[in-house]
């Protein structure tokens, strides 16, 4: 009998394989994953880091707005596990923070003063080219299960397909063009936030719940109602 969770990532791939149609929006493919690792895998928070032009890793979603999340996975984008996995193409896994290299110190010191004591870097890679990682936080010590590694690389495997589909693999400037659209995307939504959190007096946090509730309830992407947001053509 097949079990509960292998069931839920069959799902989980079907769901994906369905929003990678023409015209499909990069960011609420890659949010609809993180959010898909949090449950399936059972860790703490899940992001994304893109690089971008210069090869800077940035942060383009996460399950959590919150500046524990945000503020921990960009300090391991300059020294940390998601730099290193980024930058050798393989996953990194630490099995408890405490440990961390001295080299990582500002990543290790962040990590822990918001509860987390492990992590786990996938590189989002094709062949030879690492476009990402998807980083995976969790409150508890401990080594990351083989098969929610396995679930985790192949997790990974559908962001990067998504992103640097078979068309657009013979043609850099287009990956490239697709890569700073994803951040740019990230931008606005950054901007949107801030519209929707003075207009309510609620956190960043709660205004990006707000936000993306709307998104799927009216069945739009994320990046079309944070462009609407802070055009103001839209108020919620």
């Amino acid at each position: 009998m097949r079990d509960a969770r292998d069931t839920q990532l069959l799902e989980t791939f079907a769901v994906l394989a369905d929003t990678l149609v023409a015209g499909y929006d990069v960011v609420d493919l890659l949010q609809s994953l993180v959010d898909r690792c949090q449950s399936l895998l059972e860790v703490t928070a899940a992001g994304i880091l893109l690089a971008d032009e210069h090869g800077d890793l940035e942060l383009v979603v996460s399950t959590s707005e919150a500046a524990s999340v945000v503020e921990t996975m960009q300090i391991s984008a300059d020294a940390g596990p998601c730099i290193q996995s980024f930058s050798e193409g393989r996953i990194v896994a630490i099995e408890d923070i405490r440990e961390a290299p001295e080299s990582w110190r500002m990543f290790k010191e962040s990590a822990l003063e918001h509860g987390y004591l492990a992590v786990q870097a996938v590189p989002l890679k094709l062949r030879d080219t690492t476009i990402g990682t998807l980083n995976l936080l969790r409150a508890a010590p401990g080594e990351f299960p083989r098969q929610e590694t396995v679930a985790a690389r192949a997790l990974a495997d559908v962001a990067t397909i998504g992103i640097i589909q078979e068309r657009t693999i013979r043609h850099a400037d287009t990956v490239r063009e697709q890569l700073q659209n994803a951040l740019k995307s990230r931008v606005v939504i950054e901007q949107a936030k801030g519209v929707v959190a003075y207009r309510r007096s609620i956190t960043p946090e709660e205004a990006f719940d707000v936000i993306r509730g709307y998104a799927r309830s009216n069945r739009l992407s994320l990046s079309q109602v944070a462009a609407q947001l802070v055009a103001r053509t839209l108020d919620i």
